[in-house]
Protein backbone atom coordinates (compact mmCIF):
# COMPACT_ATOMS: atom_id res chain seq x y z
CA UNK A 1 0.00 0.00 0.00
CA UNK A 2 0.96 3.53 -0.47
CA UNK A 3 3.15 5.40 2.54
CA UNK A 4 1.11 7.15 5.01
CA UNK A 5 -1.55 4.63 4.99
CA UNK A 6 -3.33 5.97 2.17
CA UNK A 7 -5.85 3.32 0.15
CA UNK A 8 -4.73 2.58 -3.54
CA UNK A 9 -7.42 3.71 -5.99
CA UNK A 10 -5.20 2.57 -9.02
CA UNK A 11 -4.99 -0.53 -10.71
CA UNK A 12 -1.39 -1.11 -11.33
CA UNK A 13 -0.86 0.27 -8.11
CA UNK A 14 -2.52 -2.60 -6.57
CA UNK A 15 -1.29 -5.46 -8.39
CA UNK A 16 2.29 -4.06 -7.71
CA UNK A 17 1.02 -4.10 -4.18
CA UNK A 18 0.21 -7.77 -4.36
CA UNK A 19 2.60 -8.64 -6.46
CA UNK A 20 5.81 -7.87 -4.23
CA UNK A 21 3.98 -6.94 -0.89
CA UNK A 22 1.36 -9.43 -0.41
CA UNK A 23 3.62 -11.97 -2.03
CA UNK A 24 6.77 -11.56 0.40
CA UNK A 25 4.54 -11.88 3.70
CA UNK A 26 3.51 -14.55 1.88
CA UNK A 27 6.03 -16.85 0.51
CA UNK A 28 9.28 -14.63 1.15
CA UNK A 29 9.71 -13.02 -2.11
CA UNK A 30 8.10 -11.02 -5.01
CA UNK A 31 6.88 -13.14 -7.71
CA UNK A 32 8.40 -14.61 -10.67
CA UNK A 33 6.28 -12.33 -12.86
CA UNK A 34 3.71 -9.63 -13.46
CA UNK A 35 1.33 -9.93 -16.82
CA UNK A 36 -0.80 -8.07 -18.80
CA UNK A 37 -3.66 -10.23 -20.82
CA UNK A 38 -3.01 -10.03 -24.16
CA UNK A 39 -6.30 -11.35 -25.57
CA UNK A 40 -8.37 -9.46 -22.71
CA UNK A 41 -8.49 -5.68 -21.26
CA UNK A 42 -9.55 -6.61 -17.55
CA UNK A 43 -7.09 -9.68 -17.64
CA UNK A 44 -3.58 -9.75 -15.68
CA UNK A 45 -1.63 -12.58 -14.90
CA UNK A 46 0.78 -13.07 -11.57
CA UNK A 47 2.74 -16.03 -12.52
CA UNK A 48 5.13 -18.35 -9.97
CA UNK A 49 7.44 -21.00 -11.12
CA UNK A 50 6.74 -23.60 -8.18
CA UNK A 51 4.39 -21.76 -5.66
CA UNK A 52 5.28 -22.88 -2.19
CA UNK A 53 1.37 -24.57 -2.01
CA UNK A 54 1.98 -26.85 -5.34
CA UNK A 55 5.51 -28.06 -4.23
CA UNK A 56 4.89 -30.81 -1.48
CA UNK A 57 1.78 -31.81 -2.03
CA UNK A 58 0.91 -35.18 -4.11
CA UNK A 59 -2.74 -34.49 -6.13
CA UNK A 60 -4.29 -38.26 -6.69
CA UNK A 61 -4.41 -39.42 -10.29
CA UNK A 62 -8.13 -38.64 -10.05
CA UNK A 63 -7.96 -35.06 -9.16
CA UNK A 64 -5.24 -34.66 -11.42
CA UNK A 65 -5.63 -31.21 -12.69
CA UNK A 66 -6.35 -29.76 -9.19
CA UNK A 67 -4.09 -26.71 -8.41
CA UNK A 68 -3.43 -26.18 -4.62
CA UNK A 69 -2.93 -22.69 -6.19
CA UNK A 70 -6.77 -21.87 -5.81
CA UNK A 71 -5.75 -21.23 -2.08
CA UNK A 72 -3.59 -18.35 -3.28
CA UNK A 73 -5.88 -17.43 -5.82
CA UNK A 74 -8.56 -17.09 -2.38
CA UNK A 75 -6.27 -14.86 -0.59
CA UNK A 76 -5.76 -12.51 -3.53
CA UNK A 77 -9.10 -12.30 -4.33
CA UNK A 78 -9.87 -11.31 -0.86
CA UNK A 79 -6.45 -8.44 -0.69
CA UNK A 80 -8.18 -6.80 -3.73
CA UNK A 81 -12.39 -6.97 -3.04
CA UNK A 82 -11.08 -5.32 0.76
CA UNK A 83 -9.39 -2.52 -1.44
CA UNK A 84 -12.01 -2.20 -3.43
CA UNK A 85 -10.80 -3.46 -6.62
CA UNK A 86 -13.89 -6.88 -7.06
CA UNK A 87 -12.07 -9.78 -9.39
CA UNK A 88 -12.63 -13.18 -10.37
CA UNK A 89 -9.14 -14.74 -9.32
CA UNK A 90 -8.77 -18.09 -10.48
CA UNK A 91 -5.10 -20.67 -10.34
CA UNK A 92 -4.17 -22.65 -13.70
CA UNK A 93 -1.00 -24.71 -14.57
CA UNK A 94 0.85 -23.42 -17.02
CA UNK A 95 3.79 -25.91 -19.51
CA UNK A 96 6.49 -24.55 -19.80
CA UNK A 97 9.03 -25.66 -22.15
CA UNK A 98 12.07 -27.05 -20.72
CA UNK A 99 10.65 -27.69 -17.41
CA UNK A 100 8.99 -30.94 -15.59
CA UNK A 101 6.56 -29.19 -13.75
CA UNK A 102 4.19 -26.35 -14.88
CA UNK A 103 3.94 -23.03 -13.35
CA UNK A 104 0.98 -21.80 -11.22
CA UNK A 105 -0.63 -18.68 -12.52
CA UNK A 106 -2.99 -16.58 -10.99
CA UNK A 107 -5.40 -15.12 -13.38
CA UNK A 108 -7.13 -12.10 -12.54
CA UNK A 109 -9.99 -10.54 -14.36
CA UNK A 110 -11.19 -7.50 -13.09
CA UNK A 111 -15.09 -6.30 -12.81
CA UNK A 112 -16.36 -3.89 -15.16
CA UNK A 113 -16.65 -1.15 -12.16
CA UNK A 114 -12.88 -1.16 -11.80
CA UNK A 115 -11.96 -0.85 -15.30
CA UNK A 116 -14.61 2.45 -15.78
CA UNK A 117 -13.17 3.71 -12.48
CA UNK A 118 -9.57 3.25 -14.04
CA UNK A 119 -10.65 4.93 -17.07
CA UNK A 120 -12.30 7.79 -15.37
CA UNK A 121 -8.90 8.02 -13.34
CA UNK A 122 -6.52 8.41 -16.52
Amino acid sequence: MPQGNRRETRLLGILSFVHSTVWKVLFGKVADSLEKGTEHEDEYMISEKELLVNRFISIPKDMGTFNCGAFVAGIVRGVLDSAGFPAVVTAHFVPMEGQQRPRTTILIKFAEEVLRREARLG
